[in-house]
């Protein structure tokens, strides 16, 4: 197999930087009076949600933020789990608090999130915070979108003008990012793809940046991949020995100009994006 070439998308690298800068903006804060506050609300009792949350805690205690963890049985009752909601939105020491995603059957996710105070969510997925984004004036800007901006101007990779195809519509990713990265003075040429997509591969081919969020493994491959290009991979699935791995084939590396790792790299960013939305709140009330 040729050697790999491509430049490595370092977001964890990125990411613990982010911290760093963080930790500093929430001291400022406790100087001025203010301890930022984040509460995450976790419903039953999934591993991998557990694991997010846990990641999240400790990026807080890292970077000087207090968090507190509302931890509800798998059988809360739609009515009580707004109920919590209504309770955080008017507590004034919660400066921004999310609710773990996915949600046991039968609660309605859509109207959990809808209740959020659009002031305190963090993640930037209210239709509110969505609609400042769709209108060109952001303000909680989502995390996971938020986070491919920041790796691709870190690493100096030119967006103005630039062909995008974001692989994946979902609401948390790839619908947000079109709308990020086709804002006047970020300026990309972006194609959003999905499972109904008629030449998907020739597509992403054309493409300067490509983003894969359809968390299905392997799904872009060298052949689909434009010379030089820069490739990020959002989508996790678990392959065969349980290992969490991205949308990116490894072989794409002998191709792509920039790639992320197959393991690892976006999360740590989202993770700091949420942080850093937090803090940006938690400085309107100081």
């Amino acid at each position: 197999m040729p050697a790999s070439r491509a430049c490595l998308l370092d977001g964890e690298a990125l990411a613990a930087r982010l911290r760093r800068e963080i930790a500093t903006a929430a001291a400022d804060l406790r100087v001025r009076g203010v301890t930022p506050k984040l509460v995450i609300v976790i419903v039953g009792d999934r591993a991998d949600s557990a694991a997010y949350v846990a990641r999240k805690s400790a990026d807080c205690a890292e970077t000087g933020i207090a968090a507190d963890i509302v931890r509800l049985p798998a059988q809360t009752t739609q009515a009580r789990l707004l109920d919590v909601v209504a309770e955080l939105n008017r507590d004034p020491a919660v400066h921004g608090f999310m609710v773990q995603l996915p949600l046991p059957a039968p609660l309605d996710e859509t109207a959990v999130l809808d209740a959020i105070d659009p002031a305190k969510d963090v993640d930037g997925c209210h239709p509110v915070n969505l609609g400042r984004l769709l209108a060109g004036t952001p303000d909680i800007v989502p995390c996971t979108p938020a986070g491919v901006l920041a790796l691709l101007r870190h690493h100096e990779i030119a967006i103005a003008g630039r062909a995008v195809a974001i692989i994946g519509r979902g609401m948390l990713v790839g619908r947000p990012l079109s709308m990020l990265l086709s804002l006047k003075g970020i300026d990309a040429t972006v194609t959003l793809l999905h499972s109904r997509s008629r030449d998907l591969a020739a597509t992403v081919h054309r493409a300067d940046i490509v983003v894969s969020a359809a968390g299905t493994i392997g799904l872009v491959d060298k052949t689909m991949v434009k010379p030089g290009a820069a490739v990020i991979g959002v989508g996790i699935s678990s392959d065969a020995d349980g290992r969490t791995v991205s949308d990116i084939d490894d072989a794409v590396a002998q191709v792509a100009g920039f790639v992320t790792p197959r393991h690892g790299s976006v999360g740590a960013l989202t993770r700091a994006m949420l942080l850093k939305n937090l803090v940006a709140i938690a400085a309107r009330a100081a």
